[in-house]
């Protein structure tokens, strides 16, 4: 039988220097991994990938189908697939590094960020960039290396959301297409009482089974990066 090991906290008076900034480092850190879920969605492709794929649940009008669980699930390997050249060039270059003693927090920090930042420059709009650029009162940068993450990750976002809306707009048209004509048949007939969305989802399932629809959707966001 494999030893359980004991985890001892303990608050007592620090012995010496050394001992506060250790303390201090575990609680930034404590608060890193907090904002792990926030962090990555502010600096990845989550975001335009999650609200893609809420649009086309609100466009087929499926209720709850499929769940949140499953929405997040789905957007989550798709941004780890879209972001995978990111992430190995963090893990070689910072990661690795600073696992194996060879740097400090600080020169791994700036050596991750460095392909975040080009991911995110690659993604944001010069008008995005320049209106967070004019209220900071920042210079223009002279190097990408000069953007300030500050000012990057609010553009970025802003941009991945635009794109994001442009996209599902695309979604809803033709279904809006199929309503429109199952509301104007029911009018036509005279059945008033009845709801248009009742006959007119499966007429969406159906064509978004037969356009395999979930294929089309995640080879757009794919190649959308």
């Amino acid at each position: 039988m494999l030893p359980i090991p004991l985890f001892d906290l303990t608050v007592r008076t620090p012995g010496s220097p050394v001992e506060v900034v250790e303390s201090i480092r575990l609680l930034v850190l404590l608060t890193v991994l907090s904002l792990a879920p926030a962090i990555l969605m502010m600096v990845t492709s989550f975001v335009r990938t999650v609200i893609v794929l809420s649009f086309v649940r609100t466009a087929v009008a499926a209720q709850n189908v499929p769940p949140n669980q499953v929405i997040i699930g789905l957007a989550l390997f798709i941004t780890l697939f879209t972001m995978a050249p990111t992430f190995t060039r963090v893990n070689e270059d910072a990661l690795t590094p600073f696992f194996e003693g060879n740097i400090n927090q600080e020169v791994a920090l700036e050596r991750a960020s460095v392909p975040l930042r080009e991911f995110m420059l690659r993604h944001t709009r010069e008008a995005d960039l320049a209106l967070f650029l004019a209220v900071t009162d920042s210079p223009p940068p002279a190097t990408p290396a000069d953007v300030s993450l500050t000012v990057l990750i609010p553009a970025f976002m802003i941009s991945e959301l635009k794109t994001a809306f442009q996209m599902g707009v695309v979604l809803f048209i033709p279904f809006m297409v199929i309503d429109m004509v199952v509301a104007s048949t029911l009018l036509s007939m005279g059945m008033f009482m009845l709801p248009p969305v009742t006959i007119s989802l499966p007429f969406k399932l159906l064509l978004f089974v037969l356009a395999d629809g979930w294929h089309l959707v995640v080879k757009s966001l794919i190649e959308s990066f």
